[in-house]
Parts: C-alpha cells; sequence; structure tokens
C-alpha cells in the first residue's frame, strides 16, 4: 500500500520526532519504526532513512579506523626494541 501522508511537518511535530529520536536504544528503534512502519509520514519516513544510512556509514568508518589503528598497535606490540 502506497504511503499519502505527505503534508508538512510541523515544528512541533519535528520537535517531538527529534525528542524521541535522542532517547537511547528508544529512538535507534523508533527509526525503524519510522523509516519502514506504513502510515508514517513522508517526510518523517525519508528522514528515518537518512538517519539510519548514516549511522551505517558512520559505524563503517568507525570499524575501518579502529582495524588500522589497532593493527598497527598490535605490530608495534611485536617488536623487542631492544637497542
Amino acid at each position: 500500500m502506497e504511503n499519502t501522508n505527505t503534508s508538512v511537518m510541523t515544528v512541533k511535530d519535528w520537535f517531538i520526532t527529534v525528542l524521541i529520536a535522542a532517547i537511547p536504544l528508544v529512538g535507534f528503534v523508533m527509526l525503524f519504526v519510522w523509516g519502514f512502519g506504513e502510515g508514517t509520514n513522508l517526510n518523517k519516513q525519508n528522514w528515518a532513512k537518512a538517519t539510519l544510512l548514516w549511522i551505517a556509514v558512520i559505524i563503517a568508518l568507525y570499524v575501518l579506523f579502529f582495524a588500522f589503528f589497532g593493527a598497527a598497535f598490535l605490530a608495534g606490540l611485536g617488536n623487542d626494541f631492544d637497542f
């Protein structure tokens, strides 16, 4: 079923949306509900999907960062440093 709720969200709607999204764990679950649930405003749905995409990108960058520097740290531990 096509989502037809495309009305403009008010400042109050966005304030409540961002407030709920800021609650740890609950906000993360709500991003999935808003992003992929039925009956959600199309603006909120697109925002939730974009936010989830940003979270995925940031997690991927963190994994790459820690893998790179973690490998460098572990490689440095293998040296004896006996001069």
